[in-house]
Formats: structure tokens, C-alpha cells, sequence
């Protein structure tokens, strides 16, 4: 690997920012650009200094990376022939329509289509998004929604990545795409029962906060669409939706630690919204219609780990519900589907996904098995109420995903799809996964589950990539990944360590790491790496880390705690400019992350936040190697902070290893839209850790 191209040095603007009597003093606050100076037909002179700068950057990283493009063509190649190309989702069937989704080789997006009462029936194609995407870098179709009488498509589009879409409505007889337009949408939108009203949601045009919920009607100029709700809080975002019953329209209202939801019959689209149950602080609650009830998954009553309850449809205040499934200390409630005669129940106790299926009238009651170690399981899409078979997916990091109907009565089960590994090579019978309980420093044990193949020696030479997110209480599922064969066929061993900040044991597991308890997700992080080294599983020489979003603040973090610890680590999209970005309530998504961080406009948590944001901590000292990655158009992480904390790193790093940043300058977040071209982005990441680890012959 070159490391003596000269690299990009970013010029220093000094700016100081002062809160709480603190001064900082940010070299590279000038990398900031608003939506309207990336947009301009003109650049001004600070918006192509940034943009030479970034442009500088992806030249490095090209050039110190150009000896492997061949390989990662190759890697490309090998990940792509795993994939069935001309593949097909399982159709599910509602509303008297079987849907499916697939593509057609050497396509990069998929086809939507439909067939009427059977799948013998001639298909329907609803878009063919490979057409739909032409002539664009980004193309990104969501938000699919037909109404009730099957005659009518809304559907979104994002062709910037930012997450702001458009929604228009296809006529589905004729073909023909209505001139409604709707502009910066989240894409979600729902029909009410008449097929002729659309409700939606919203955003603000400068914070991407979902504030709105409108009403439109089918054929009239979006300018003369009636503001139905407005969320006041600026902490709170909203969203709307029908239930499963169609019998109501729903708008939710959320923040990190409350919610509150308004119902509407949908057959009445001109009525009014009443509350089910005002929003209090610390309350949470999700609801589903059944009959003549409401059933609320609810954290009411000091329920940690949630309950499941129910309330009369015309008495929904708080005060009327009771207990249906209660709370239990060491199960988590995640989630709940009704069906005409069934509840199924997703439970998460000791980490696993259980599903419970629990008859209404109490006949039966019974869980899923599932025999590995580690695995994970989801309910899947299911539309039909009056029905006896529910669809689950089960996979593992050993085992390929499969799509399973159920049938709830005679307990058997019919496997719809198992996903194919093609080339030839694959046997789930050569890899090994297992669990490990890692102590931490506090005594609590966390689970690291790992995955290699099974002729993989695991001693202090072995190559391990750890991997963790942390936050927001989400859970990362043990998984299967055709791409990351390619890692464990070259001798790497992949670990997932299931850290605090997310929920996979229980909500506590969450608690014990956000606000003033965000360090544990961090040092988990570290002792897991330390016990893998301990060990004998690695070395410092052969241990990598990655990370994304709120995942590659983890890595910001790790690398400014225990930097010697790591060979190589990648931070994607990361948030690590925590301190400045959650100071500033005009960037996207910042007021509804209070309380996942903590408002740093209060000393305490400022000088927490500063504590351990990564971009405040870089010292002068060693760090390992580094990739970092950003969209210039990312809504969620500003592709600033990357870009800062690089050059702020450069400036300050005292070693020669590498640093490198790559900008994908069309896309956001999500990196590219294109199956395939997300492919070549893996490979890219994939191809860093494997020339460290000096593995690009095989």
C-alpha cells in the first residue's frame, strides 16, 4: 500500500465558538455549506474551496488506493456471482392482489409488480424502477401505496439522497402518472378509504424534521392541500399510517422517550383526529386496532422492557388500559402482530428473537423453535387478518436467509424461499459462529458473536474485523452476509459485539448507554477488543474495527481512547462533530436528538458530549490506519463532520499511517442506490482491510 503520495492538507480558518464560558477553536468550520451554495448553477469561492478540497481528497485516496482496483474489480466480480441476479421476493397477497418484487439480470433496481387472484394470473407491472432511474447518479423509488379500490398508486422519489422526496400517483388502469406533484415529503402517505384522499407527511425544508401531515386530494395543485396536523414540538417528529384492520387512519407523534398517537376512521377522511392518549414524558406507546379494542405496546407503569395492554376504541385514555401480555424483567417486548384468531409475539430474552403465537381465545400458546446458537428472526410482511399462516425470516451468520409460512393451527410450515449463494463454493457446513460473553470493566457481560470459516486458525496471527453500532437502541441481528465471505474465506474471522446503547438485553441494555451513560457503549467496545486479544483470537497487529453513523462515533471515539489497540479501521458516514452539530438546531435531526445525547445548551451535558466527541479529543499521538467515508448529500450525518475531523487529524496524528477520505459526491447516507454499485462500495471498504492485512493475492 503507497503511503508516500503526498496528502491533501486542508487550510486552517480559525473559528472560535464559545458556550458555558468555554472557547473552541474549530480550524475548519469553513467546510460548511449550506443545501443552497451545493446547489447554486455558480459556486461562490468558499463553495468550490470545499469542493477542491474533497475533490483533493478522493484523488488521494485514489491515488494510495489505485494499486488495488484491479482487486477490487475482481472482489466486485466474486460478490456480484453470489448474488441470483433475475431473483424475486415471495409474493404476499393483499386486497385480492398477490405482490412481488424482482430483478432482471444485470439490473440495478427492481421491478414492482402485481398479479390479480392467483399467481397463474397475467403480472401487472406497477414501475419498473431501471427506467424510472435513467439519467440519474442517485435514484431511490419508496413509499408504494395503492388505495383501497386497487386502481391507484401514490408513490416517492429521491433522486439527491437527501431524503426529501416527491410523491406523485399513478393511475394503474391506464398507466398514466397524475400531474400531482408533492414536494420534500418523508414519501410515506396513506389513502383514505374513498381512493380519492392522500394523507402525508411533511418536512422541514431547512431541519428535515417531519413537522406536517397534510390532506390531498386526487386531481387538485398540491399549493391547495389542508394542513391536517402540525407537530409544535421541535424534539418531536410525526408520521402517518392505516391500521391492518383499515378501519383507521393513525398519526404518530415521537421523540426519543415519548409518543402520542391521533385516530381517524378512514371512511371518514373530512372528520376530525382525537388523541388516544396525551403525550407525557416517559411514556411510550405503539397501538394496533382489533375488533373493538386498541392493543397498546406500552412502557406505562414503570414497564422497562414494554407490555403489551388493551382499551376500549371510544375509551383510550391511559386510565382504561389493562394488562394483556404483562411486563416481565427479563424479556423484551419488540413486537406484535394481530390476526383474526392469533397474537404473535416477537420477544427478545438472553439476546434471541423468540416468536410466540398465542391463541385469542387462549387455546394455545407456544413458541417457535429455533436450534442454533445465534440466529435471528422477524415477523415478516403480513397484510391478511383473516387468515391461519403468518410469514416469518430466519437466518443466521451461518445460514442463508429463508422466507417460512407458518400455519398457526397445524403447526406445520412451508419454507417459500431459501436465499441461494451461487458460484459454486458456498456450504454453510465449512463456517463456525458462536457466541461469546465478553466481562466488561463495570461486570456486566457482553455478547460478542462471532463467525470464520471453520479452516480459519484462531491464534494471535488470525485477522478479526469487529463490528458495532450501539445507539438508539437498535439491535444489529446476527446475520447472514453473502459479501462478507469474502472476508472469511481470506482467513478473517468477523465479531459482532452486542453493546450498550442498543436493546439486544432488554431496554436497560439501551439506557445504560445514551445520555450521561454513552461512554459504556464505547468502553464495551474497547473490552470487547481487549478480551479478543487477551485471548488469543488477534493481535493489535491484525485487529480492525468499523463502524457507521452513530456507529462511526463509536469509532471516532475507540480511536481517541485506545487508538494502539487497532491495525485499520473504517468510520462511514460518522457523527463526530457531536459538541457542534447538537449546539446548532438549523442542521437536520438535531432537536430530536436531545435525548438521545443530551442537550448540550446545559453545562452537564456539554461537557459530557465534549468529553468524548471525537472530533474535540483528536491529540497528537499515534492512530491506526483509517478510512473514512461521506455523501456530500447526507441528510443524517453533514458530510462536514467526516471531512473536519480528517483534516483535524491530519494536522494533529503523529504517525505514517494512512488516512484516507473518500466523498461519494452523489449520494447521502445510504451510500449509492444501485444494488450493484452499493456492492462496489463494499468491495472498496473490504479491499482496505484485506491490503492491510496484506491478503489481495487470493
Amino acid at each position: 500500500m503507497k503511503k508516500d503520495i503526498k496528502a491533501p492538507v486542508a487550510e486552517k480558518q480559525p473559528k472560535e465558538l464559545e458556550i458555558h464560558g468555554d472557547v473552541r477553536t474549530d480550524n475548519y468550520f469553513w467546510m460548511r455549506l449550506t443545501d443552497e451554495q451545493k446547489n447554486a448553477t455558480q459556486k461562490d469561492k468558499q463553495t468550490q474551496k470545499v469542493y477542491d478540497y474533497l475533490d483533493a481528497e478522493n484523488k488521494y485516496f485514489d491515488d494510495v488506493m489505485g494499486y488495488t482496483q484491479q482487486f477490487q474489480e475482481d472482489l466486485f466480480q466474486e460478490m456480484k456471482g453470489r448474488i441470483k441476479e433475475d431473483d424475486e421476493s415471495v409474493p404476499y397477497k393483499k386486497n385480492g392482489y398477490f405482490y412481488i418484487t424482482r430483478y432482471e439480470k444485470g439490473q440495478q433496481y427492481p421491478i414492482y409488480s402485481r398479479k390479480k387472484g392467483n399467481l397463474e394470473a397475467e403480472e401487472e407491472i406497477l414501475f419498473n424502477v431501471n427506467n424510472e432511474a435513467k439519467g440519474f447518479d442517485y435514484f431511490q423509488l419508496g413509499g408504494l401505496n395503492v388505495s383501497e379500490d386497487n386502481k391507484l398508486a401514490a408513490f416517492a422519489t429521491d433522486t439527491v439522497s437527501r431524503r426529501q422526496y416527491f410523491i406523485r400517483i399513478k393511475n394503474l388502469e391506464t398507466g398514466k402518472i397524475y400531474k400531482d406533484i408533492i414536494e420534500n415529503t418523508t414519501g410515506g402517505s396513506v389513502w383514505a378509504n374513498d381512493n380519492k384522499t392522500l394523507f402525508y407527511t411533511k418536512k422541514d425544508p431547512v431541519t428535515l424534521r417531519s413537522s406536517k401531515i397534510y390532506k390531498h386530494t386526487l386531481g387538485s395543485d398540491a399549493s391547495l392541500d389542508e394542513l391536517v396536523y402540525e407537530e409544535g414540538d421541535e424534539t418531536f417528529g410525526t408520521f402517518v399510517y392505516k391500521t391492518k384492520s383499515n378501519k383507521y387512519l393513525v398519526i404518530g407523534s415521537y421523540n426519543t422517550v415519548s409518543t402520542e398517537y391521533r385516530v381517524l376512521e378512514a371512511d371518514n377522511p373530512d372528520g376530525e383526529f382525537r388523541v388516544i392518549q396525551p403525550r407525557e414524558r416517559d411514556l411510550e406507546y405503539e397501538i394496533a386496532h382489533f375488533e373493538n379494542d386498541f392493543y397498546i405496546k406500552t412502557n406505562k407503569d414503570g414497564a422497562t422492557n414494554f407490555k403489551l395492554m388493551k382499551t376500549p376504541e371510544n375509551k383510550t385514555g391511559k386510565e382504561n388500559w389493562v394488562d394483556v401480555i404483562p411486563h416481565r424483567e427479563d424479556t423484551l417486548l419488540e413486537d406484535f402482530s394481530i390476526f383474526k384468531e392469533y397474537l404473535v409475539l416477537e420477544e427478545r430474552n438472553e439476546g434471541l428473537i423468540k416468536i410466540r403465537i398465542k391463541r385469542w381465545d387462549g387455546a394455545d400458546d407456544y413458541y417457535l423453535p429455533f436450534g442454533e446458537e445465534t440466529y435471528t428472526a422477524s415477523v415478516y410482511n403480513n397484510p391478511e387478518f383473516d387468515t391461519d399462516v403468518f410469514r416469518y425470516s430466519y437466518n443466521s451468520m451461518t445460514t442463508p436467509n429463508s422466507v417460512i409460512d407458518f400455519n398457526m393451527k397445524d403447526k406445520t410450515k412451508d419454507v417459500k424461499k431459501e436465499q441461494e449463494v451461487l458460484g459454486g463454493k458456498f456450504d454453510k457446513n465449512n463456517y463456525i459462529s458462536k457466541r461469546l460473553w465478553v466481562p466488561a470493566r463495570d461486570g456486566k457481560k457482553v455478547a460478542l458473536s462471532i463467525v470464520h470459516h471453520k479452516d480459519t486458525k484462531i491464534d494471535k496471527n488470525t485477522p478479526i474485523l469487529q463490528y458495532a453500532y450501539g445507539s438508539y437502541g437498535y439491535t444489529v441481528s446476527d446475520g447472514f452476509s453473502t459479501t462478507r465471505l469474502s472476508l472469511l474465506d481470506r482467513g478473517f474471522v468477523f465479531a459482532l459485539a452486542h453493546i450498550r446503547g442498543g436493546e439486544y438485553l432488554g431496554r436497560e441494555w439501551y439506557e445504560d448507554g445514551k445520555m450521561l451513560n454513552k461512554k459504556n457503549t464505547f468502553t464495551d467496545f474497547i473490552d470487547c477488543s481487549k478480551y479478543l486479544i487477551d485471548n488469543g483470537y488477534t493481535s493489535p497487529e491484525h485487529l480492525y474495527a468499523m463502524g457507521g453513523s452513530a456507529g462511526g462515533l463509536l469509532m471516532g471515539a475507540v480511536v481517541n481512547m485506545n487508538p494502539e489497540l487497532y491495525n485499520g479501521i473504517i468510520a462511514a458516514v460518522p457523527f463526530v462533530d457531536v459538541i457542534s452539530t447538537m449546539l446548532d438546531d438549523s442542521i437536520p435531526l438535531t432537536t430530536g436528538e436531545y435525548d438521545e445525547w443530551g442537550n448540550p445548551n446545559v453545562k452537564e451535558y456539554y461537557d459530557y458530549i465534549k468529553s468524548y466527541s471525537p472530533y474535540d479529543q483528536v491529540e497528537a499521538k499515534k492512530y491506526p490506519n483509517m478510512l473514512v467515508t461521506t455523501g456530500l448529500h447526507d441528510s443524517q450525518v453533514q458530510y462536514w463532520e467526516p471531512a473536519k475531523w480528517v483534516a483535524k487529524l491530519r494536522e494533529l496524528k503523529t504517525d505514517n499511517n494512512l488516512l484516507l477520505l473518500h466523498t461519494n459526491m452523489e449520494a447521502g447516507h445510504g451510500g449509492a442506490s444501485g444494488r450493484f454499485d452499493a456492492l462496489k462500495e463494499t468491495a472498496r471498504e473490504y479491499t482496505f482491510f484485506l491490503a492491510l492485512e496484506d491478503k489481495l493475492e487470493k
